[in-house]
C-alpha cells in the first residue's frame, strides 16, 4: 500500500489545498483509530507511516505537529456523537481524485494495523468507501 501511495503521488504537483487535505486525511485516519475508542500504538505508526510514505510532509505541514490538534478534533465528534459531521468537512476538504481514491485504501489499512477490527471499525470503513472509494 505504502510503494503505491508513494507512486500515486509522485506526479501530482503541490497546490494551495495540499496541506489543508492533508489535514483531512489524518483526521480521517485518526477517525478509523479512534472508532473504537482504543488508541493502537500499532494503528498510530501506520498513519505515520502512510503520511511519510504519501509525501505530506512540507515546509508548511508535518504529521507530527497536526497529529494532536487532529485527535481532539476526531475525539470532540467522536464525543458528541457528531461523526457525519466530520465525515462531511473531510470529505469537502479533499478535492484531489488520487488522495480521494487512496483514502479508503489507507483506512483499511490503519484499522487493520492492530489485528483486531471490530464492530465499530467495520461500520465506519463501509462509510468511508461509500465516501471516498
Amino acid at each position: 500500500m505504502n510503494q503505491r501511495l508513494r507512486d500515486l503521488y509522485s506526479s501530482i504537483s503541490v497546490h494551495a489545498t495540499a496541506d489543508r487535505e492533508h489535514q483531512a486525511a489524518v483526521e480521517l485516519l485518526l477517525l478509523v483509530m479512534m472508532a473504537d475508542h482504543h488508541i493502537s500504538g500499532a494503528e498510530l505508526e501506520e498513519i505515520r507511516h502512510i503520511a511519510e510514505d504519501s509525501g505530506w510532509e512540507s515546509p508548511t505541514f508535518s504529521f507530527d505537529q497536526y497529529v494532536g490538534p487532529a485527535t481532539a478534533k476526531v475525539r470532540s465528534a467522536l464525543e458528541a456523537n457528531d461523526v457525519d459531521a466530520l465525515l462531511d468537512d473531510i470529505d469537502q476538504r479533499v478535492t484531489n481524485g488520487v488522495l480521494r481514491a487512496a483514502l479508503f485504501s489507507a483506512a483499511r489499512d490503519v484499522a487493520g494495523a492492530d489485528h483486531d477490527l471490530d464492530e465499530a471499525e467495520h461500520d465506519l470503513l463501509a462509510q468511508i468507501a461509500a465516501r471516498f472509494d
